[in-house]
């Protein structure tokens, strides 16, 4: 059986969340809504990489972008709701990686 006709949502969730450093980043916003420079210093990433990684997952509707009309710009990350929901799945890799790492 082809897992990708069997569950296409599966198939759709793992690519989302597969790309290199997007469940760490998702990790990093679950403490609430963060500035760039605070993620990027948080995770051993580059600026280019990480600008990429939270456009897709803007576009997924897993992070929101928030910019505040100060001088300068601020600009907010944080996770929507459908990326909140992903907390009890990190929580489960954490607790396993702990144990099985």
């Amino acid at each position: 059986m082809n897992p990708s006709t069997s569950c296409p949502k599966m198939e759709k969730a793992t690519q989302m969340i597969s790309k290199r450093w997007s469940l760490l980043i998702i990790h990093q916003l679950l403490a609430g809504p963060q500035r760039f420079c605070t993620i990027e210093t948080a995770l051993p990433i580059s600026g280019r990489l990480l600008s990429e990684r939270l456009k897709d997952l803007e576009q997924e509707g897993i992070v929101n972008r928030d910019v505040f009309p100060e001088m300068p710009v601020r600009i907010e990350y944080s996770l929507t709701k459908k990326g909140q929901a992903l907390e009890p799945v990190l929580r489960g890799i954490e607790t396993w990686a702990h144990e099985w790492t």
